[in-house]
């Protein structure tokens, strides 16, 4: 009874700190980076887009420019919006692609930090605080500017203990105090039989009830190329695939060598040449120090990377509109499990890691959040790894601040710190505040750099992004209408392209049918339409992997998948880039060794090797029978020509080269070419176990049992048995 007391005592002493601090904070603090209204209103934004190909150009011109960034992720592309709408002659280049790295690989929230409220009130941390207000106000500008790449999105916190309920309940209310007239949607509490009807997958023994509190959900690549769309339309020169070599320095005049411009590598033509600016901004998140020591080999690291891990499940693992968060795992980290896009993504993870372009999830990283999970799902709800669809690692920047004599302990906040050389960095903080962030790097740049824009103060909170202006919730009907487009595809078109649907719609293929009249789906289990690989180049992918990953979300939500639609992606891409046979067949290879390593298509693969055989002595004869049935040539093996003979006796004989060894690809783990026995009877044994959830090899060989049995049945019974005769 003490016990439960001295734990109620805290829970309420917890709430009336968090409402008085929450309270006195709105009425009496004002943040310092307040957005002022009283600016101008940015310049109108040019009517068409510029082709990569005059970017390059652009960048090529020897002119010099106010500001060049070096990053194409969330922040630098939120910068180079920033300036272009001051006045600025802004130039963006990006090693990679837009988002290739840390910005494509979040967890879809945009958020103030509920966790970080929590520390903010019990720690009384005025900075943590202070961070999250400014996260709130930027969630809403980022809802306002991009309405049809974000939406809100309800989160569950269930409570199985019942002292939590006013513990948490006042939490989350503190939350909503906090975003004041910014909130996006008021948090409210539930019953233990509201919380199962709205959640029914949820465990319910032991559950008190729960509590939803509303953040927002993003497509996070989409996004930032988007920003980076929207600087281009402005008149910046946003260039991918280019990659700083050198950072130039001149004398100022008084002695000092201040950054002139850089020396720069187009790794589409292979061309370097020399970018002139009068400031450049290091908004390479990760990849701050390898910048921050061009500039200066002597400056101390700043950045201690962690790695995220996420994957992705099927949609049935949870409801269409409603998240859950899981606040306390085994370890003391916290677990999100969202709707996102037809599937259900769970992460994240949080470990230390090394600097890389290519991340990749551990199994250990996979395992964890999958049994993370099953604390909160019923038992009708079996967690099999053989349904993650695919899985991916985000480097986080984590930063020590160096304006600081401490330089040991992490920011909690991003931070912008001016080098004696002039070089602007900005570093840390978390995708919802990018806007901000870039920001206050502007305001930085042009106190440090003495430039002159038309506009002293950003003007970015008024703007819609590119695609939101004419964009409305029901625009999709319109594309139906008008296009003959499916419905299905009509919303995703307008979902991910706002008020630009209808210019990929018009690029869009008859498709021969009575319906849907155009829009041919580059694979069955999706809403993506070959419109999107030609509308695609023109939004600057270069590769097929800017397109499955970035333009495209295949490869994030299901790695199989993206392979599969491979081949057709790179047929299109090769006609718009005027591609040879031989650049296709490298553009493949390099697609198919991203989904092998960074979208988790190996990890998948491996974890079925590691699978022992379970299976009864009854269900290892039947398995050999059907195998056997299917190498009619008593090989030992099961080859592709066995495999199209079985399709083709089902009827299925328009199946195409591609889906043969695809068929072939899920099952052939020793990657020999051929099905071994041992290979067909681990399959099955990881069916039965639920490390894998489906293949059409095992589904073909239960076909052709059961047409061999009916064969069988067919010539036992005579005419005379039958009843028949005359």
């Amino acid at each position: 009874m003490s016990s439960r007391m001295f734990k109620f005592g805290v829970t309420a002493a917890s709430a009336c700190a968090g409402s008085v601090i929450a309270a006195w904070s709105i009425d009496r603090w004002n943040s310092p980076h307040v957005v002022n209204n009283a600016v101008q209103r940015p310049p109108k934004r040019k009517r068409t887009l510029p082709m990569r190909s005059e970017q390059i150009k652009s960048l090529m011109s020897g002119e010099e420019y106010d500001v060049l960034i070096i990053g194409g992720g969330a922040t630098g592309a939120g910068c180079a919006l920033d300036s272009v709408t001051r006045g600025l002659k802004t130039a963006l280049v990006e090693l990679d692609d837009f988002a290739s790295g840390t910005s494509s690989r979040s967890t879809k929230l945009i958020h103030g930090g509920v966790r970080y409220l929590q520390k903010a009130i019990l720690g009384l941390d005025l900075e943590q605080y202070r961070m999250v207000k400014e996260a709130l106000a930027e969630r809403a500008n980022m809802l306002e500017s991009a309405p049809h790449l974000t939406h809100p999105l309800p989160i569950m916190l269930p409570v199985y203990t019942w002292w939590q309920v006013p513990y948490y309940w006042v939490g989350i209310k503190a939350y909503d105090l906090v975003a004041g007239d910014r909130n996006v949607k008021s948090s409210y509490l539930l019953s233990k039989k509201d919380a199962l009807e709205l959640f029914p997958m949820l465990k319910k023994d032991k559950l008190c009830g729960a509590i939803v509190y509303y953040d927002g959900q993003q497509d996070d690549a989409r996004m930032c190329l988007a920003v980076a769309l929207t600087a281009a339309r402005h008149g910046a020169v946003v260039c991918n695939h280019v990659e700083v070599k050198e950072l130039l320095k001149k004398d100022n005049g008084s002695g000092k060598q201040v950054l002139c411009g850089a020396k720069v590598k187009d790794h589409i033509s292979g061309k370097e040449f020399t970018v002139k600016a009068k400031c450049i901004i290091n908004a390479t998140g990760p990849f701050t120090d390898t910048i921050r020591k061009m500039d200066d080999p002597t400056v101390k690291s700043i950045c201690c990377p962690s790695s995220g891990v996420h994957i992705v499940l099927p949609g049935y693992y949870s409801p269409d509109q409603m998240g859950l968060l899981d606040p306390s795992t085994s370890d003391g980290r916290v677990i999100f499990f969202l709707p996102w896009q037809r599937q259900t993504i769970a992460g994240t993870t949080d470990l230390p890691c090394e600097i890389t372009h290519n991340p990749a999830p551990t199994e250990d990283e996979i395992q964890f959040i999958l049994s993370e999970i099953k604390n909160y799902l019923n038992a009708d709800v079996e967690v099999r790894r053989g349904d993650v669809l695919s899985a991916w690692s985000g480097i986080r920047p984590l930063v020590s601040d160096p304006n600081k004599d401490d330089t040991q302990s992490l920011a909690r906040n991003h931070i912008v710190h001016v080098s004696p050389s002039n070089l602007i960095t900005i570093a840390g903080g978390k995708w919802t505040t990018y806007r901000a962030m870039a920001e206050h790097t502007l305001d930085a740049a042009i106190k440090a750099c003495n430039l002159k824009p038309e506009r002293a103060e950003a003007v970015t909170s008024y703007l819609k992004i590119e695609g939101g202006q004419g964009w409305t919730p029901t625009m999709y009907i319109r594309l139906v209408q008008d296009f003959g487009l499916e419905c299905e595809v009509a919303q995703h078109l307008a979902k991910s392209y706002g008020d630009r649907a209808f210019a990929v719609s018009k690029m869009a293929s008859l498709t021969g049918k009575r319906w849907p009249i155009i829009g041919n789906r580059i694979h069955p289990e999706f809403p993506y339409i070959d419109a999107e690989i030609r509308y695609g180049v023109r939004e600057y992918a270069c590769t097929a992997v800017d397109m499955i990953a970035r333009r495209l979300r295949l490869a994030f939500l299901n790695v199989q998948a993206a392979q599969e639609a491979l081949p057709a992606v790179v047929e299109i891409m090769g006609e718009e880039l005027k591609w040879s046979k031989e650049e296709k067949e490298r553009q493949i290879k390099h697609a198919t060794e991203f989904l092998a390593n960074e979208m988790g298509h190996t990890i998948n693969r491996t974890s079925k090797e590691r699978i022992p055989i379970k299976l009864s002595k009854e269900e290892i004869q039947t398995y050999v029978k059907r195998f056997q049935l299917i190498d009619k040539d008593k090989k030992g093996y099961v080859s592709i020509n066995d495999i199209r003979r079985a399709l083709k006796s089902f009827g299925d004989g328009d199946v195409s080269g591609e889906q043969l060894h695809d068929i072939l690809k899920e099952i052939d783990t020793n990657m020999n070419g051929q099905v071994e026995l041992d290979e067909y009877l681990q399959m099955m044994s990881a069916i039965k176990t639920g490390d894998v959830a489906y293949s059409r090899f095992a589904r073909m060989a239960e076909l052709e049992e059961q047409k061999h049995e009916a064969a069988n049945l067919k010539q036992k019974i005579s005419v005379d048995r039958s009843g028949g005769g005359l």
